[in-house]
This record gives C-alpha cells, sequence and structure tokens, in this order.
C-alpha cells in the first residue's frame, strides 16, 4: 500500500503570498489532482501531461465564472514551476 500523493509537500518550495493564497492555491491544486486521477488514473503530477490540465481548464472549470478560471490559473502556473516545465496557460 503507498501513501497518498502530498500536494502541500508538492508545492512547499513555490508557494509564495499570504496564508490565505496558499491556501487556496493548495486547496484548488487538490481539486485539480483529484479530477485528472477520477479521468485517467493519475494521482501524481510529475505523471501529467500539458493535455490533463488543459482538460481541466476547459472541461471542469467551462460553467465557473471567469474569476474563477482565472485563479485555477493561477495555481496550474503554480503547478508548472515546481514541475519545471515550459507549459504557458493564458486566463
Amino acid at each position: 500500500m503507498s501513501k497518498p500523493f502530498d500536494m502541500e509537500l508538492f508545492l512547499a518550495g513555490v508557494l509564495t503570498g499570504s496564508h490565505a493564497t496558499r491556501r487556496r492555491h493548495l486547496r484548488q491544486a487538490k481539486i485539480i489532482q483529484a479530477a485528472i486521477e477520477e479521468r485517467w488514473q493519475r494521482e501524481n503530477p510529475w505523471t501529467w501531461q500539458r493535455k490533463h490540465v488543459v482538460w481541466f481548464l476547459e472541461n471542469r472549470l467551462s460553467d465557473h465564472s471567469h474569476a474563477t478560471q482565472y485563479y485555477y490559473v493561477l495555481t496550474v502556473r503554480l503547478l508548472a514551476r515546481r514541475l519545471g516545465t515550459s507549459w504557458v496557460f493564458k486566463p
């Protein structure tokens, strides 16, 4: 039995800002992780491809407000920075 992936530890090095901002990024990253795991069985962000994140942004957030979509894009940019990828996402 393996341990569940610790998103807080994963993002610890790149999380900045106020306590509320860090909590929001962490909460949204866990929501993104759960959705990608449910759809593609990819629990670990190290196994994600850009298409998984794009799917989340385009399909799971399509009914949300532009402000909510913007905040998720900020979280995705943080995830991409932590992964060391050159993925670019526009708000």
